[in-house]
Protein backbone atom coordinates (compact mmCIF):
# COMPACT_ATOMS: atom_id res chain seq x y z
CA UNK A 1 0.00 0.00 0.00
CA UNK A 2 1.29 3.00 -0.91
CA UNK A 3 -0.52 6.48 -1.03
CA UNK A 4 0.49 9.85 -2.74
CA UNK A 5 0.87 13.44 -0.52
CA UNK A 6 -2.74 14.44 -1.85
CA UNK A 7 -4.49 11.32 -0.49
CA UNK A 8 -2.57 11.42 3.11
CA UNK A 9 -4.07 15.31 3.59
CA UNK A 10 -7.31 14.15 2.07
CA UNK A 11 -7.28 10.88 4.75
CA UNK A 12 -6.16 12.99 7.68
CA UNK A 13 -7.00 16.45 7.53
CA UNK A 14 -3.44 17.91 7.93
CA UNK A 15 -1.72 19.84 5.46
CA UNK A 16 0.68 19.28 2.67
CA UNK A 17 3.02 22.09 4.17
CA UNK A 18 2.93 20.11 7.43
CA UNK A 19 4.23 17.08 5.55
CA UNK A 20 6.95 18.38 3.65
CA UNK A 21 7.79 20.18 7.19
CA UNK A 22 7.87 16.65 8.56
CA UNK A 23 10.47 15.51 5.83
CA UNK A 24 12.83 18.56 6.48
CA UNK A 25 13.20 17.51 9.91
CA UNK A 26 13.14 14.30 9.16
CA UNK A 27 10.15 13.20 11.32
CA UNK A 28 8.64 11.22 8.77
CA UNK A 29 10.30 11.13 5.48
CA UNK A 30 8.37 9.63 2.39
CA UNK A 31 9.37 6.51 1.24
CA UNK A 32 9.62 8.07 -2.33
CA UNK A 33 9.66 10.78 -4.40
CA UNK A 34 7.70 10.45 -7.53
CA UNK A 35 6.87 12.22 -11.01
CA UNK A 36 6.62 16.44 -10.25
CA UNK A 37 8.43 16.23 -6.86
CA UNK A 38 5.01 14.30 -5.62
CA UNK A 39 5.99 12.70 -2.30
CA UNK A 40 4.62 8.84 -1.94
CA UNK A 41 3.99 7.07 1.61
CA UNK A 42 4.41 3.61 2.37
CA UNK A 43 2.71 1.39 5.00
CA UNK A 44 5.29 1.92 7.49
CA UNK A 45 4.97 5.86 6.97
CA UNK A 46 1.23 5.76 7.14
CA UNK A 47 1.74 4.10 10.79
CA UNK A 48 4.68 6.37 11.33
CA UNK A 49 2.55 8.99 10.55
CA UNK A 50 -0.55 7.62 12.73
CA UNK A 51 1.53 7.80 15.75
CA UNK A 52 3.09 11.13 15.31
CA UNK A 53 -0.80 12.27 15.24
CA UNK A 54 -1.43 10.40 18.03
CA UNK A 55 1.44 11.74 20.68
CA UNK A 56 0.85 15.15 18.83
CA UNK A 57 -2.74 15.43 20.42
CA UNK A 58 -1.31 14.90 23.54
CA UNK A 59 0.24 18.23 22.98
CA UNK A 60 3.81 16.91 22.88
CA UNK A 61 6.15 18.92 21.18
CA UNK A 62 7.92 17.63 18.05
CA UNK A 63 10.98 16.83 19.31
CA UNK A 64 10.03 14.90 21.65
CA UNK A 65 7.96 12.53 19.76
CA UNK A 66 10.98 12.72 17.62
CA UNK A 67 12.76 11.20 20.59
CA UNK A 68 10.35 8.30 20.79
CA UNK A 69 10.08 7.48 17.62
CA UNK A 70 13.42 6.85 17.26
CA UNK A 71 13.84 5.07 20.75
CA UNK A 72 15.75 7.61 23.20
CA UNK A 73 12.76 7.62 25.05
CA UNK A 74 9.49 5.45 26.05
CA UNK A 75 6.13 6.71 25.56
CA UNK A 76 6.02 6.98 29.76
CA UNK A 77 8.92 9.08 30.18
CA UNK A 78 7.79 11.67 27.06
CA UNK A 79 4.35 11.92 28.57
CA UNK A 80 5.67 12.37 31.89
CA UNK A 81 7.94 15.01 31.16
CA UNK A 82 5.09 16.57 28.93
CA UNK A 83 2.91 16.59 32.15
CA UNK A 84 5.34 18.79 33.98
CA UNK A 85 5.34 21.11 31.74
CA UNK A 86 1.52 21.20 31.77
CA UNK A 87 1.20 21.33 35.12
CA UNK A 88 3.31 24.47 35.26
CA UNK A 89 1.43 25.92 32.53
CA UNK A 90 -1.87 25.32 34.53
CA UNK A 91 -1.10 26.56 37.04
CA UNK A 92 -0.10 30.18 35.12
CA UNK A 93 -4.00 29.89 33.69
CA UNK A 94 -5.19 29.31 37.04
CA UNK A 95 -3.93 32.41 38.63
CA UNK A 96 -4.78 34.55 35.15
CA UNK A 97 -8.36 32.82 35.50
CA UNK A 98 -8.66 34.14 38.99
CA UNK A 99 -7.44 37.44 38.36
CA UNK A 100 -10.15 37.26 35.44
CA UNK A 101 -12.83 35.88 38.08
CA UNK A 102 -11.59 38.75 40.57
CA UNK A 103 -12.13 41.56 37.57
CA UNK A 104 -15.59 40.16 36.71
CA UNK A 105 -16.69 40.22 40.62
CA UNK A 106 -15.24 43.58 40.47
CA UNK A 107 -17.14 44.63 37.33
CA UNK A 108 -20.49 43.47 38.62
CA UNK A 109 -20.75 44.39 42.01
CA UNK A 110 -19.26 48.21 41.05
CA UNK A 111 -15.94 47.91 42.97
CA UNK A 112 -13.32 49.73 41.71
CA UNK A 113 -10.58 47.31 39.92
CA UNK A 114 -7.18 46.69 41.40
CA UNK A 115 -4.47 46.80 38.38
CA UNK A 116 -2.01 44.67 40.30
CA UNK A 117 -4.93 41.83 40.37
CA UNK A 118 -5.84 42.02 37.06
CA UNK A 119 -2.53 41.01 35.27
CA UNK A 120 -1.49 38.20 37.55
CA UNK A 121 -0.61 35.42 35.29
CA UNK A 122 0.13 37.73 32.76
CA UNK A 123 3.76 37.55 33.48
CA UNK A 124 5.50 39.55 30.24
CA UNK A 125 9.24 39.05 31.68
CA UNK A 126 9.01 35.23 31.18
CA UNK A 127 11.72 35.47 28.62
CA UNK A 128 13.98 37.68 30.39
CA UNK A 129 16.67 35.37 31.17
CA UNK A 130 16.98 34.39 26.96
CA UNK A 131 16.92 37.94 26.63
CA UNK A 132 19.64 38.76 28.48
CA UNK A 133 21.66 35.84 27.03
CA UNK A 134 20.99 36.96 23.66
CA UNK A 135 21.51 40.87 23.65
CA UNK A 136 22.55 41.73 26.98
CA UNK A 137 21.86 42.79 30.42
CA UNK A 138 21.37 46.52 29.35
CA UNK A 139 18.53 45.13 26.52
CA UNK A 140 16.51 43.48 28.61
CA UNK A 141 16.94 46.08 31.37
CA UNK A 142 15.31 48.58 29.06
CA UNK A 143 12.70 46.24 27.57
CA UNK A 144 11.28 46.04 31.48
CA UNK A 145 11.77 49.89 32.20
CA UNK A 146 9.59 50.02 28.56
CA UNK A 147 7.19 47.96 29.90
CA UNK A 148 6.93 49.03 33.33
CA UNK A 149 6.78 52.86 31.88
CA UNK A 150 3.05 51.85 30.33
CA UNK A 151 -0.11 52.62 31.57
CA UNK A 152 -2.59 50.15 32.30
CA UNK A 153 -4.19 50.74 28.98
CA UNK A 154 -0.93 50.81 27.23
CA UNK A 155 -0.29 47.47 28.84
CA UNK A 156 -3.78 45.85 27.42
CA UNK A 157 -3.62 47.38 24.07
CA UNK A 158 0.03 45.65 23.72
CA UNK A 159 -1.62 42.43 24.37
CA UNK A 160 -4.10 43.11 22.02
CA UNK A 161 -1.64 43.83 19.32
CA UNK A 162 -0.41 40.38 20.36
CA UNK A 163 -3.55 38.40 19.99
CA UNK A 164 -4.12 40.36 16.65
CA UNK A 165 -1.08 39.87 15.26
CA UNK A 166 -1.36 35.70 16.27
CA UNK A 167 -4.46 35.65 14.76
CA UNK A 168 -3.44 36.84 11.42
CA UNK A 169 -0.34 34.67 11.62
CA UNK A 170 -2.77 31.60 12.49
CA UNK A 171 -5.20 32.72 9.33
CA UNK A 172 -2.34 33.23 6.28
CA UNK A 173 -0.57 29.90 7.97
CA UNK A 174 -3.84 28.04 7.48
CA UNK A 175 -4.14 29.62 3.92
CA UNK A 176 -1.01 27.25 3.11
CA UNK A 177 0.86 30.22 1.20
CA UNK A 178 4.10 30.46 1.29
CA UNK A 179 6.37 32.60 3.40
CA UNK A 180 7.13 35.20 0.39
CA UNK A 181 3.67 35.25 -0.23
CA UNK A 182 2.43 38.87 -0.09
CA UNK A 183 -0.42 37.98 2.73
CA UNK A 184 2.82 36.54 4.55
CA UNK A 185 4.88 39.71 4.03
CA UNK A 186 2.08 41.80 4.74
CA UNK A 187 1.73 40.47 8.22
CA UNK A 188 5.88 40.15 8.66
CA UNK A 189 5.87 44.08 8.57
CA UNK A 190 3.19 44.36 10.69
CA UNK A 191 5.15 41.93 13.02
CA UNK A 192 8.86 43.69 12.74
CA UNK A 193 6.87 47.35 13.54
CA UNK A 194 5.52 45.53 17.02
CA UNK A 195 8.16 44.27 17.53
CA UNK A 196 9.90 47.55 17.71
CA UNK A 197 8.03 48.74 20.08
CA UNK A 198 10.08 47.73 22.73
CA UNK A 199 13.28 49.04 20.73
CA UNK A 200 14.29 52.75 21.13
CA UNK A 201 15.23 54.96 18.35
CA UNK A 202 16.22 53.48 14.88
CA UNK A 203 14.28 50.58 16.00
CA UNK A 204 15.94 46.27 16.46
CA UNK A 205 18.54 45.70 13.44
CA UNK A 206 18.64 42.59 10.59
CA UNK A 207 20.27 40.58 13.22
CA UNK A 208 17.92 41.17 16.23
CA UNK A 209 15.04 40.55 14.57
CA UNK A 210 16.33 37.43 12.89
CA UNK A 211 17.61 36.14 16.28
CA UNK A 212 14.54 36.82 18.10
CA UNK A 213 12.05 35.13 15.21
CA UNK A 214 14.75 32.27 15.24
CA UNK A 215 13.61 32.18 19.15
CA UNK A 216 10.06 30.95 17.56
CA UNK A 217 11.06 27.77 16.05
CA UNK A 218 14.08 26.93 18.46
CA UNK A 219 11.91 27.39 22.49
CA UNK A 220 8.88 25.48 22.57
CA UNK A 221 7.51 28.41 24.70
CA UNK A 222 7.45 31.02 21.79
CA UNK A 223 6.50 28.19 19.39
CA UNK A 224 3.30 27.95 21.56
CA UNK A 225 2.32 30.92 19.97
CA UNK A 226 2.03 30.16 16.26
CA UNK A 227 1.23 26.71 16.52
CA UNK A 228 -2.32 26.53 17.25
CA UNK A 229 -2.78 25.94 12.80
CA UNK A 230 0.35 23.77 12.32
CA UNK A 231 3.52 22.50 14.05
CA UNK A 232 4.84 24.15 11.12
CA UNK A 233 3.97 27.62 11.96
CA UNK A 234 6.67 28.62 13.99
CA UNK A 235 9.26 27.72 10.96
CA UNK A 236 6.75 29.96 8.64
CA UNK A 237 6.45 33.05 11.01
CA UNK A 238 10.63 32.76 11.11
CA UNK A 239 10.86 32.11 7.42
CA UNK A 240 8.47 34.94 6.18
CA UNK A 241 9.94 37.46 9.00
CA UNK A 242 13.36 37.02 7.81
CA UNK A 243 12.62 37.40 4.32
CA UNK A 244 11.15 40.72 5.23
CA UNK A 245 14.14 41.54 6.92
CA UNK A 246 16.75 40.56 4.15
CA UNK A 247 14.78 42.96 2.10
CA UNK A 248 14.08 46.12 4.16
CA UNK A 249 16.36 46.26 7.22
CA UNK A 250 20.26 46.92 7.07
CA UNK A 251 22.59 44.93 9.40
Amino acid sequence: MEWSIHQVVEATGITSRTLRYYDQIDLLVPSRTGHGDIRYYDQARLIRLQRILLLRDFGMPLTDIADVLEGQASDVDALRSHRARLLVEKQRIDTQMRSVETTIAALEDGRPIMSKNMFEGFDHTKYDAEVRERWGDDAADRSNAWWSGLSTEGQQEFRQQVEELNSAWDRVIAADVSPESDQAQEIAAKHVNWLGATFENEGPSKEQVKGIVQMYVDDERFAANYNRVSPAGPQFVRDAVHYWADHNLHD
